[in-house]
């Protein structure tokens, strides 16, 4: 038996479906990073947000555009090497996991929450997060991630 038979047998189903969701998900995420910041204030109008939430984020600090990208194309990464398998997809989502706590503790202080931006994407985003580095992690303690 060759060595992709034996890796083809031990990936497990849900590791293609994890995958996929995975690529998805945070796909999305990259699409909505892209968007912001080349069509901005369109953007955000043709998402819904009121024109204080568009102000908010009219005054993001640079800082915490480099916080919000490294969250966003950690993911993105991650999903990539998680579908080729890689073991670096742990890192990639660990690299996430840190943006996206970051964003979380800006919109608690900054005051997100009185224009109606509130904390509960940015959690779920979070907890995707942690969910995507402990499915990695599984995944390559099994074998499946090399």
């Amino acid at each position: 038996m060759t060595n992709d038979e034996l890796t083809a047998r031990r990936t497990p189903w849900h590791f293609w479906v994890v995958a996929i969701l995975g690529l998805l998900w945070n796909g999305f995420g990259g699409y909505d990073y892209t968007m912001s910041h080349l069509q901005g204030d369109a953007y955000y109008r043709q998402v819904g947000m009121t024109e204080a939430q568009i102000a908010y984020m009219a005054q993001y600090p640079v800082w915490m555009h480099a916080v919000w990208a490294i969250g966003v194309w950690g993911s993105v990464a991650g999903a990539v090497l998680l579908v080729l398998r890689s073991r670096w997809a742990v890192h990639a989502f660990a690299a996430s996991t840190a943006g996206a706590v970051g964003s979380v503790i800006f919109t608690a202080i900054s005051g997100a929450t009185a224009v109606g931006l509130g904390l509960a994407m940015p959690l779920v985003i979070v907890a995707a997060c942690l969910f995507f580095i402990w499915y990695a992690r599984m995944m390559t303690r099994r074998g499946v991630l090399r």
